[in-house]
């Protein structure tokens, strides 16, 4: 016998977690089931305690089997789609994707996943099992389509989801590219011109014996400051770092972070429209696949990223459950902008709330991209003004330094 861990979701959404010691992870799954619960995650209990404790020497756990990566987990949604549309069965769709895969490891994840389908197993059930590379929504979603007869769709739309979230994040990223090589290339040479250029310059100054006007002594001061702690400070920079991502380990202190963020002037504007926009889109992609609402709203916390806006859903889930609705306690939170809780009032109201949230996704989605857009346009203009500033700054005061010793000289 080996006791498994195991995290598993009730029928009013609630997260269960508990421990069986069984002969294996299919018994433990067995008894979850008939104790009317949906098993999310079984783990070994020495994997876990081995897993606390690389976590907690910010050291990632070692794998105990290869996972699937983001496109390959697209890949094998779209044509698993395609296969099961055009009348082909589930075990030789995925004998397909399996064979098809173009690393190794994911052949041999698909592989398992395909043996545990023929072993009786559902689709979702052997996700579940197989574990590396399937998220909670996925997993929610393909077990909604089986049921409801609709899987070749639901793959199709769990596929276009998936894209549209790379897509997101790829914009993301490539939109921050350029600010961020002109913010370093900017302090490279700040910093050569206070730790290389200035000091090939200080010992003419005091040679002559002059005094030098105070922006220059500013300046000199700077560089020399740079030139014995500079590194010092990189290290307090990084150490400051380290401990801030332990602080934000601890649940009272990344609740308050997150909650100060999404208040911040701009960087908060941009954070409630995002949260906004991967909310409504998860959430009405659960609803219109047949998800019941309370589970899809314990899938939904978990894409939220943002400590302040789970608790918030909480609360709201909660009150959901007792028959008080959603869209009133999430507006009342503060949170999420007015036009997502009003469309999802709406959506309450005529029954809609499914397609309703997939609208209000759209519009959050978009809004997100222009206010990118925007905060793009304006960084990089204004880092290059203000490190221009300081450069010319450096500049000037040299200047006026020897400005002043060419008139002492004549």
């Amino acid at each position: 016998m080996t006791l498994y861990r195991y995290v598993a979701l009730a029928p009013d959404g609630a997260q269960r977690m508990g421990a069986f010691d069984l002969a294996d992870e299919a018994a433990v799954i067995a008894r979850i089931r008939r104790e009317g619960l949906l098993p999310v995650s079984v783990t070994p209990a020495d994997t876990v305690r081995t897993s606390r404790f690389m976590t907690a020497l910010n050291m990632p756990a070692v794998s105990s089997g290869p996972g699937l990566r983001r496109g390959e987990v697209v890949e094998m949604m779209r044509e698993l789609s395609l296969m099961l549309g055009a009348g082909q069965d589930l075990d030789r769709s995925l004998r397909y994707v399996a064979e098809s895969a173009s690393r190794p490891a994911a052949r041999v994840l698909l592989g398992r996943l395909r043996d545990r389908v023929r072993d009786g197993r559902s689709l979702a059930d052997a996700m579940t099992e197989t574990g590396r590379g399937f998220s909670r929504l996925q997993i929610g979603l393909v077990r909604a389509g089986e049921a409801s007869g609709t899987l070749p769709a639901v793959l199709a739309d769990l596929a276009a989801f998936l894209e549209r979230e790379a897509r997101q994040s790829a914009s993301l990223r490539t939109a921050m590219i350029y600010p961020g090589v002109l913010m370093v290339a900017s302090i490279g040479a700040i910093v050569m011109l206070l730790t290389e250029i200035l000091p090939q310059f200080t010992p003419l100054f005091a040679e002559n014996g002059a005094v030098l006007p105070l922006p220059t002594r500013i300046v000199i001061a700077a560089g020399d400051w740079v030139g014995r702690y500079g590194l010092l400070a990189v290290l307090a920079a990084i150490m400051l770092g380290v401990a801030a991502r332990a602080a934000l380990r601890v649940q009272s202190v990344r609740l308050w972070a997150d909650g100060f963020r999404l208040r911040l002037p701009i960087v908060g504007g941009v954070s409630r429209e995002a949260m906004a926009a991967r909310l409504c889109r998860t959430l009405g992609t659960l609803l219109c696949s047949g998800v019941a609402l309370i589970p899809a709203l314990g899938i939904a916390r978990d894409v939220l990223g943002n400590a302040a806006g789970v608790a918030a859903l909480d609360a709201a889930a909660l009150q959901a459950r007792q028959g008080g609705g959603l869209a009133r306690p999430l507006a009342s939170a503060g949170l999420f902008p007015k036009r997502m809780t009003d469309l999802l009032a709406l959506g309450e109201e005529t029954a809609q709330l499914g397609p309703l949230a997939l609208r209000a996704a759209e519009i959050h989605e978009e809004r997100v991209r222009v206010l990118l857009q925007r905060l793009t346009a304006l960084l990089v203009p204004g880092i290059t003004i203000v490190m221009g500033a300081l450069v010319a700054g450096i500049v000037s005061a040299l200047l006026l330094a020897m400005i002043g010793l060419n008139d002492l000289a004549q």
